[in-house]
């Protein structure tokens, strides 16, 4: 387990990790989906949040990280039950895991600037956001697929040669080459850019509107807490794709306390970015006890 000549793709300690990955993936995706289910529904029953792009918007990225857990799932878990499917497979359900996890990222960019534009431009932004959304949406979706379908290819064709139709054991999947990690760092950084020069231009007009003066300290608060947040997505991620697979007990714990502050940011994301709004709340706890205990509640009250 301890010895890094091993393949990594072989190694004891692999499969361990898959099984602690898989058990975390459950976890997390019970309540991403559970959370994603009931904010999707509630926007959907309003016809004004659903025309609101930061809606929109929020209800794409809690469907990434709810597909982003739950594929996690199912490859980490033919991992860890040594599943011997065949190499193909593997890359299908890893590749479409990279895609929503590209995703979330992504989406989170076109958060900040969407918020960017109605606290900057707020005149112009409302017919220029509604008029483009979807095709802005659409073109993000077609560029993240086509970049991961590429690099797949790339994979399969350059030497040396691989059987994908061949079954394996512990699902190979490494996209450790120069290429791979490069083209990764460029789509690390671009939605990154795009999320501090957003908020930057939002600290500045803030800052010059009078949001972020001493006695408005929940506008600071909020810019931090989102920062934090993103941090939390980037940080690990950077790690990971700059160290590469390697082999090694310090490299198999580094891994998982990487992958474990990763696992935490996406649990709280549905609430940093919907919960934290006023509005949302609201026709949360209205959603809730028109279907839960409030109604009973009420009852009992007027039989007193």
């Amino acid at each position: 387990m301890n010895s890094s000549a091993e393949p990594c793709n072989i190694s004891d300690w692999l499969r361990l990790e898959a099984t602690v990955k898989a058990s975390v993936f459950v976890v997390t995706s019970s309540f991403a989906m559970s959370i994603t289910v009931i904010i999707i529904t509630t926007v959907s029953q309003t016809v004004r949040l659903r025309r609101d792009t930061r809606y929109l918007l929020l209800c794409h990225h809690l469907l990434c990280i709810s597909s982003y857990c739950a594929l996690g799932v199912v490859f980490q878990g033919m991992r860890a039950l040594g599943a011997n499917s065949p190499l193909l497979i593997c890359w299908v359900v890893f590749g479409a895991q990279l895609i929503f996890g590209e995703g979330i990222l992504f989406i989170l960019a076109l958060m900040a600037l969407n918020t960017c534009l109605v606290i900057c431009w707020p005149l112009k932004s409302l017919s220029f956001v509604g008029s483009v959304k979807y095709r802005i949406l659409a073109g993000v979706w077609a560029v993240i697929v086509f970049k991961n379908v590429c690099l797949f290819l790339i994979e399969g064709i350059g030497p040396p040669s691989v059987a994908v139709l061949k079954s394996t054991p512990l699902c190979p999947v490494t996209l450790n080459g120069i290429l791979a990690r490069t083209v990764g760092m460029l789509f690390l950084f671009l939605p990154l850019s795009v999320i501090v020069v957003s908020y930057l231009l939002i600290y500045k007009e803030g800052k010059r509107a009078g949001h972020f003066n001493k006695s408005n300290s929940r506008a600071k608060r909020t810019v931090l807490i989102h920062l934090l947040q993103i941090s939390l997505h980037v940080v690990p991620t950077l790690l990971v794709i700059g160290l590469g697979k390697k082999c090694g007990v310090f490299f198999f714990s580094l891994n998982l306390i990487l992958f474990g502050v990763f696992s935490f940011a996406q649990c709280f994301n549905p609430l940093v970015y919907g919960l934290q709004n006023k509005e949302l709340r609201g026709r949360l706890h209205h959603w809730l006890c028109c279907r839960g205990s409030c109604g009973h509640l009420m009852t009992r009250r007027g039989s007193v």
